[in-house]
């Protein structure tokens, strides 16, 4: 058989068309080859997170006033209540005798019917001069009744000796001296009047005393300047003897008795020496040189009185184991600023802060700081160190720190969540948080 030769033009031309393809491929894989041979290694790097922004104030040492807190309410140094001392009718009365009213010490404030109280001293009176006259008369007769006892005494002895001669009975003789014995009796009997008159005399005296003392009890006048509360009385009212009419609080001196937590005042005394406990209480404000301020807010100011520390009360509150300290402030009528400082007046609901002696070279950092007595410092290379800490005490919103930290150290005082030690930080001093510091540690500009 014969083979016969496919010439169809269109086979052909889809051979080589194939054989133009074969070498880019070709060309491509020796290519990829060649750049897998010769390629280098990738570099690890590594990203280090930006540095965080935290706010920092600055460790000082300061000069340190210690101070306590507390709250009380204001009242009166002095609380006069007026009762009626004798029993009558009103028949007077200060006009200005209301509830609020403030009355100067020696002003009338009030006058009972004084009739009755006058007639009873006048009768004492007219006794007492009943018993002069009668101690007079009595003088008198026992002047008589003695030189008629000595005449009859001589009488006696001349009928008794005339009865001893036989010239007079013996019945004679006894009746003068029962004549002489009768003498004798008035005498004694006028010397023992005389001797009662003068416990008669005191028991007078003490009877017109107490008539002098009713009809002057009759008028009540202002033992101090006062203010009018709770008045229950009115004209022409009839009282009785102990009844109560109404109170005068003392506007000159006002007090405060704030309850106080007992570690706060701990810190008053840090650093004093052992206190002479028999002089203690006349001086505790001296010997921890203690100045009490009282605060008042009145909405977007605080009034503030200069006061004087009186005395610790005598125990703790149970409940809120609280101390009372009492303080005062003079004349705080006186102290009024219109619209910047009211009077002080019963009733008001205060703060009192009670400063101490400065304590010097106190470090001192914002409280929030410490986390489990701990702290985070930026140390010099911008990077987060946290290291433990004692604390002596804390004060507000600082702390007095007693080791573990030296001044000029920088604070972290931002929230950090989480913090971990060596990360990289930021710092931003807080100069608005550095002088609130100052100022809770007594330091002002």
């Amino acid at each position: 058989m014969r083979a016969t030769l496919d010439t169809n033009p269109m086979t052909t031309n889809h051979r080589l068309r194939i054989f133009w393809i074969i070498p880019p491929i070709l060309i491509g894989i020796l290519a990829l080859a060649f750049l897998k041979d010769n390629k280098t290694a990738p570099v690890k790097v590594e990203a280090e997170p930006p540095a965080r922004l935290v706010r920092t104030v600055l460790a000082q040492r300061v000069d340190l006033r210690p101070m306590a807190e507390g709250y009380g309410v204001v009242q009166p140094a002095r609380v006069w209540t007026a009762v009626a001392q004798v029993s009558g009718r009103v028949v007077e009365m200060h006009p200005r005798l209301r509830n609020g009213e403030i009355l100067l010490a020696g002003a009338l404030l009030f006058r009972l019917d004084p009739v009755d109280y006058e007639l009873a001293l006048a009768q004492l009176q007219a006794e007492s001069a009943e018993l002069k006259v009668q101690e007079q008369n009595t003088q008198d007769l026992l002047a008589i009744e003695q030189r008629n006892l000595t005449l009859a005494q001589r009488e006696a002895q001349r009928l008794q000796d005339l009865a001893k001669q036989g010239t007079s009975s013996q019945s004679q003789a006894d009746e003068a001296e029962r004549s002489v014995l009768a003498s004798r009796a008035s005498v004694q009997t006028l010397k023992n009047t005389l001797a009662l008159l003068p416990s008669q005399r005191a028991v007078l005296a003490a009877k017109l005393a107490q008539a002098k003392r009713d009809l002057d009890n009759t008028q009540v006048k202002a033992p101090f300047n006062l203010r009018i509360a709770s008045l229950n009385m009115e004209i022409d009212q009839y009282i009785t003897k102990g009844q109560k009419l109404f109170a005068g609080d003392d506007v000159d001196r006002a007090e405060v008795i704030a309850q106080i937590p007992i570690s706060p005042l701990r810190h008053l005394f840090l650093g004093h020496t052992a206190p002479n406990l028999t002089s203690l209480s006349s001086s505790l404000a001296e010997y921890a040189d203690i100045q009490p301020v009282i605060e008042m807010d009145m909405g977007g100011h605080v009034a503030e009185w200069q006061a004087e520390f009186v005395r610790f009360t005598d125990n703790i509150d149970d409940k809120t184991r609280t101390m009372g300290a009492v303080v005062a402030i003079d004349k705080p009528f006186d102290k009024i600023i219109p619209g910047r400082r009211p009077p002080l007046s019963k009733g008001m609901f205060v703060k009192v802060r009670l400063l101490g002696r400065i304590q010097p070279d106190q470090l001192v950092v914002p409280r929030n700081a410490i986390r489990d007595g701990k702290i985070m410092l930026i140390n010099p290379a911008s990077r987060l160190s946290i290291r433990p800490i004692e604390v002596l005490y804390h004060q507000n919103d600082l702390s007095v720190i007693a080791s573990g930290l030296e001044p000029g150290q920088s604070v972290v005082a931002s929230d950090l969540v989480p913090a971990i030690t060596g990360m990289r930080l930021r710092g931003q001093h807080d100069e608005k948080l550095q002088q609130q510091l100052m100022h809770s540690a007594g330091i002002t500009p």
